[in-house]
């Protein structure tokens, strides 16, 4: 057993070390290791275009984010209370069809759409839209499995007593389900930031991501350069995972 996890974690594991530690190297190329510098790093940072598309991909990522919180948050409550055979269809369909058929029938529908009333061209606001729609159901599946675990009779208790039904979801229903809420952005920030195919298809001819990017870069070869911004994304998305460990012990604690 510890045999076969050690491969695995090694498999899992071994390859993003080494894109870590060839973001240092001192060559052009990765066949070998030549020495050891941060210039790879000093022209990312000094790089327009690239820091550009990663400042659209954070602006997308956080609005996508929070709407898509707020939203999978109500259809995770709703999954949880309404046993309506066409709800779980409709909220976990985007997470069930390949990218790819999501990401053709996106455009086609933006496509008709700006035929239509001619105000909703692809770029950014066809990107946000996108993101929105297929983070909605991850969101929706972690705030529905926090919901399972909790006591119904909690919120009828506060009915009972005189609550309204905002004060008992305020009160009783939030605090419960708020690491799973947290869970939920963090997966759907993570989700949106590096998602490729989806913003392949609706970003448009004009729109600069971080995933386009860092496709156009690797079309030639795979430079240090190209490893530098991988590390980083690597580095902010590790943030993400100890702010998540880290938030969601003490709401389950105040809970308690």
């Amino acid at each position: 057993m510890w045999a076969s996890a050690i491969l695995t974690y090694l498999f899992l594991y071994l390859p993003l070390i080494i894109v870590v530690l060839y973001s240092f190297n001192d060559s052009r190329l990765n066949a070998e290791w030549v020495g050891f510098t941060f210039k790879w790093y000093d022209k990312l940072f000094h790089n327009e275009k690239m820091l550009t598309a990663a400042a659209n991909s954070l602006v997308i990522g956080i609005l996508a984010s929070f709407f898509a919180t707020i939203l999978g948050t109500l259809a995770g409550i709703a999954l949880h209370r309404y046993k309506l055979k066409l709800l779980p269809f409709l909220v976990l369909t985007p997470i069930a069809i390949p990218e790819l058929l999501m990401g053709v029938s996106l455009v086609i529908f933006f496509v008709i759409v700006n035929q239509l009333i001619g105000i909703l061209e692809l770029g950014f606001i066809t990107i946000l839209l996108s993101h929105i729609a297929f983070c909605i159901g991850f969101v929706a599946i972690v705030v529905r499995a926090r919901m399972q675990g909790m006591d119904d009779s909690l919120v009828e208790a506060a009915r009972d007593l005189g609550a309204t039904p905002f004060q008992a979801f305020r009160l009783i229903t939030l605090p419960v389900i708020k690491p799973g809420i947290i869970a939920g952005a963090l997966m759907a920030f993570t989700l949106s930031i590096d998602d490729f195919v989806i913003t392949f298809f609706t970003a448009g001819a004009g729109a600069s991501m971080l995933p386009l990017e860092i496709y156009s870069m690797i079309k030639i070869a795979v430079t240090p350069e190209v490893n530098a911004v991988s590390s980083l994304l690597m580095l902010l998305t590790l943030a993400l995972i100890v702010i998540a460990t880290r938030v969601s012990p003490s709401a389950l604690r105040a809970n308690s």
